[in-house]
């Protein structure tokens, strides 16, 4: 052992020195080399290390030791750690009890589900060590005898801080931090973190701005990451029989098998649950020891893959976001990206799962589907190991934040002078802007929604009776949302759900989606049920979803490079260089293989032979087919928003109508009324006053359905509305009005501007073009490039015949409905009956004849029509409806009155089904629910 190493547990006392001895810790990690030393000496640190590398320890062994070797254990809390995730509490504390009965003291969890009775053992004799979560720290901040037990806390550890950082709950665990300084006085602030792009800032954020040690191990120089596209091959053909998907779907699915298969423990990330479970029911119908983790699984499900992965049962662990965080699943030696992970952060914290027991490097894979995904993959994971992660977003000045704290303050210590509450919010970092003025308007709102009096002769805010009712509902600030059930209209099977959010951002009847790997459109809302009734897309080819879940904004960085990379290639391929050429080329600087980064370049190959230019970095082209507009630009999601709705709201006041608008990291699709011509596009990009963007970006978010959501949640932060439970579609537009002068107004729009938009990045687009900086190119009809963002979110979609459980739904649910059987020759017999009572070959048993209408059971009318034989023209209609009917029955049998029970199909839909002479029964009854889907999707124009 060098001196260095021995240096750090120096810093020690003995008896924390004994227990690294007793539990083997020889050596101390990287991060321990550099962090115990401040640690030790009390100083404020931001820890930066890779997961699994020992910062809980590197934390925690100064703690106990300040614990053990100083005065001894407090009375109270000594000391508080705080982890986003209720599964990390469980992590910690495994992870902590040891240590905590070698050094006798007394390490405890405290989150939502811990039981009354743990929670007044606490109370009454607080633990040495606490692990809970920021919402409990609210809770724990208004009982009278935990902040008895709280004036004694020295230290706080927040682990994965990057990660609350940039959220609102992230603002709120600040000024708790503060208001719990406020009882005990100074206390040592720890950060661990796996990932900062702004080691400054993030310690500003953990400390209030007071200083900051910030020790950090450079993570990118210890990730290996390799980015491949599978190349299709005999098996993947085979694959996709079995899996009933297309083969190149299926070579994504056997790539992943491979890698799996080549190492012993394996993290499969992707971006969404719909793609976690589309690409698990892949893994399970090949019975591959594969589980899958996400946040809509139950806790138990959750818990129970994660042991027996760790136990070695699972190879390989399919997982979004969630697992991310430092949740214990034992070793990992392989991640999988599914996809691009669309962010520096985010590569390096999935990447980062693996290795790093023994220091080893994290080593990964990202599978990639198509050139976006591709090009996309490479500049983050050359980005990743140059160390170039972006920044925290912090939440600045959120006032919804400030409307939940100030009740929080007067009820856990009674009536406050304006300014003392006033001062706390002010010391924590992401409110050190706040204005008097903006807080007494937040204070004003919450005396006129009776949350708290505000008296402003004395300048006091005091409790109301609504106080302590309001701060228990409110001690989250992850919003309430309903969940919409999403329900295929044709067979009423549920397929999955939706946030609210979603929905009323999104949902129109009409628009595309995806969801369980298929691709559904919407056909009815019913927000009282809160239910989405769909229909799916019979020939996904030529459909674009509208949305696919909420996807991870791609930075302006990532996309600009993806830019770069494309006019490199141009400039070889304009040269004479084909595809494999530049590949090769790109294959020197990027972690891809030849095919890969080939098959990519096929794309650039493709624009470049039609003449088209290239969209760069530095060059914006606009392209146009009918009235579909694109404006190809490297910028990334926020700023292509930002544009994109300029645009949008611009070129709609000139034409008098709206224009739908798409975006995606590097494209700006319009719909245009056929009188915008491509010169009116031009003209907004360079006559729009860049100084006038976010003007003309929040006139155009005023009537919004996506504003009246995050107001509504906004407004109950500020006890402006009861807890929240939906926006009510119907009552947007005065919930706009009757508040677009108030506080909540004001944090509804930062909030949209905050996490969906780029007004500077967008503004200063706008100047580079109108400077000559940026050029811009026009080309007329479509381009490769322009196209290729049309497959997004597709490779994981089951053709039609995927669900066969579906069709067996459909076969029960005719089976069941009944009919009305009427003789056309006697008109005399009638019977109703379910399908599944009436014989193969259905005859009158009054006159033999065989002629048989089989009638909707409403469709006495009908009957009416043919017994009475009149003329009227509708009534000759329904007869003759009838008699066709009796015809196909006559030659069909039983099929033909399976057929027109179905949902909104009649004799001539029944005779195109049954003239396709189906032999195997699963093959007619989808035919049968195509019928029915058709109907469902153009019933709106018939009704």
């Amino acid at each position: 052992m060098s001196d260095g190493d021995v240096a750090a547990f120096t810093h020690l006392g003995p008896t924390v020195r004994d227990a690294l001895s007793e539990r083997g810790f020889s050596t101390p990690t990287a991060p321990q080399r550099l962090a115990i030393p401040p640690l030790s000496a009390g100083q404020n640190t931001l820890v930066i290390a890779p997961t699994g590398s020992g910062k809980t320890e590197t934390a925690m062994l100064p703690v106990f030791d300040h614990l053990v070797d100083g005065e001894g254990p407090p009375e109270g809390f000594g000391a508080l750690y705080v982890t986003p995730l209720r599964a990390l509490n469980r992590d910690m504390l495994e992870r902590l009890e040891w240590w905590g009965e070698y050094l006798e003291l007394e390490v405890a969890v405290r989150h939502g589900d811990t039981t009354q009775y743990e929670r007044g053992k606490q109370a009454e004799d607080p633990p040495d060590v606490l692990i809970t979560t920021p919402e409990t720290l609210q809770a724990m901040l208004t009982g009278e005898r935990l902040r008895e037990g709280l004036r004694d806390v020295s230290h706080v550890v927040i682990d994965e801080v990057h990660e609350l950082a940039a959220s609102k709950r992230g603002a709120q665990l600040a000024v708790g931090v503060e208001r719990l300084r406020n009882l005990a006085g100074e206390i040592q602030r720890i950060g661990l973190s796996a990932t900062v792009g702004d080691p400054a800032e993030v310690g500003n954020f953990l400390t209030g701005g007071r200083p900051c040690q910030i020790r950090e191990i450079d993570v990118g120089s210890n990730v290996d990451v390799a980015v491949r596209q599978p190349e299709i091959t005999e098996e993947d053909e085979q694959l996709a029989g079995r899996l009933m998907t297309e083969p190149d779907t299926a070579s994504h699915v056997r790539l992943i098998r491979d890698l799996v298969d080549e190492h012993e423990s394996t993290l499969i990330f992707v971006n969404t649950r719909q793609t976690a479970e589309a690409l698990g029911s892949r893994f399970t119908e090949l019975e591959l020891p594969i589980g899958v983790h996400h946040g809509s699984l139950s806790k138990e499900a959750r818990i129970d893959v994660e042991d027996r992965f760790k136990a070695g049962e699972l190879d390989g662990l399919l997982c979004t976001s969630s697992m991310e965080l430092g949740i214990d699943v034992g070793r990992v030696d392989h991640v999988i990206q599914y996809k691009s992970p669309r962010q520096v952060t985010r590569l390096l914290q999935r990447i980062g799962r693996a290795g790093h027991r023994r220091d080893e490097v994290s080593s990964g894979t990202i599978v990639t589907t198509r050139p976006d995904d591709t090009f996309e993959a490479l500049a983050i994971a050359r980005r990743a190991r140059a160390g170039e992660v972006e920044p925290a977003a912090i939440h600045e000045g959120s006032l919804d934040v400030v409307a939940n704290q100030i009740p929080g303050i007067v009820q856990s210590r009674g009536s406050r002078h304006a300014s003392e509450v006033y001062g706390t919010i002010r010391r924590a970092y992401p409110f050190r802007d706040l204005s008097e003025e903006r807080f007494r308007n937040v204070v004003s709102e919450l005396h006129r929604n009776r949350i708290v009096w505000f008296d402003e002769g004395e300048n006091r805010i005091e409790t109301s009776g609504s106080t302590w009712q309001y701060v228990y509902a409110n001690l989250s600030m992850i919003p309430d949302e309903e969940t919409y059930e999403v329900h295929d209209i044709a067979s009423s099977t549920q397929i999955g759900t939706l946030d609210e959010r979603f929905v009323v951002n999104f949902a129109r009847p009409g628009e595309v989606f995806v969801q369980r790997g298929e691709m559904w459109r919407i056909a009815e809302i019913d927000d009282d049920e809160a239910r989405v009734k769909v229909s799916p897309i019979e020939d996904p080819a030529g459909e674009v979803p509208s949305w696919i879940g909420q996807e991870i904004p791609v930075p302006a960085a990532v996309a600009g490079e993806v830019g770069e990379i494309r006019g490199v290639a141009a400039t070889q391929l304009e040269a004479g260089a084909d595809g494999a050429a530049v590949g090769r080329e790109l294959a020197g600087r990027y972690p891809g293989d030849e095919y890969t980064l080939t098959e990519a370049c096929g794309q650039l190959e493709r624009q470049v032979d039609a003449d088209a230019p290239m969209p760069t970095a530095d060059r914006l082209v606009l392209e146009r087919r009918g009235r579909t507009v694109v404006l190809n630009a490297c910028f990334g999601h926020m700023a292509n928003e930002t544009l994109g709705r300029i645009l949008s709201a611009l070129l709609g006041q000139r034409a008098g109508s709206s224009v739908a608008l798409e975006t995606d990291p590097y494209r700006i699709e319009l719909e245009v009324p056929s009188s915008i011509a491509t010169s009116d596009v031009l003209e907004v990009l360079t006559e729009t006053d860049p100084d006038h963007v976010e003007a003309i970006v929040e006139l155009g978010l005023k009537r919004s359905d996506a504003l009246a959501f995050r107001l509504a949640q906004v407004s109950g932060k500020f006890g402006a509305l009861k807890r929240w439970q939906g926006s009510g579609r119907l009552s947007n537009e005065r919930l706009l009005s009757a508040l677009e002068d108030t506080p909540m107004y004001e944090e509804a729009i930062r909030e949209v501007f905050h996490e969906d938009l780029a007004v500077e990045r967008a503004s200063s687009v706008l100047e580079a073009i109108q400077s000559g900086d940026l050029e811009v190119m026009c080309h007329r009809g479509r381009t490769a490039i322009g196209q290729g963002g049309r497959s997004s979110g597709k490779e994981l979609l089951a053709p039609e015949n995927a669900d066969a459980s579906v069709i067996e739904t459909v076969r029960e649910r005719i089976q069941n409905d009944r009919i009305i059987l009427l003789c056309t020759h006697c008109t005399e017999w009638k019977s109703r009956t379910k399908v599944k009572r009436v014989r193969d070959q259905p005859e009158c048993p009054e006159c033999g004849s065989t002629r048989i209408a089989a009638l909707n059971p409403w469709a006495d009318e009908v009957v009416d029509a043919v017994r009475a034989q009149k003329k009227d023209d509708e009534q000759e209609r329904m007869t003759e409806r009838a008699f066709r009917s009796a015809s196909l029955v006559q030659s069909h049998g039983k099929r033909a009155v399976i057929a027109m029970a179905a949902r909104g199909v009649g004799p001539h839909n029944a005779a195109q089904i049954i003239n396709r002479h189906r032999e195997d029964e699963s093959e007619f009854y989808r035919d049968v629910l195509s019928k029915e889907r058709e109907y469902a999707r153009t019933q709106s124009f018939w009704d």
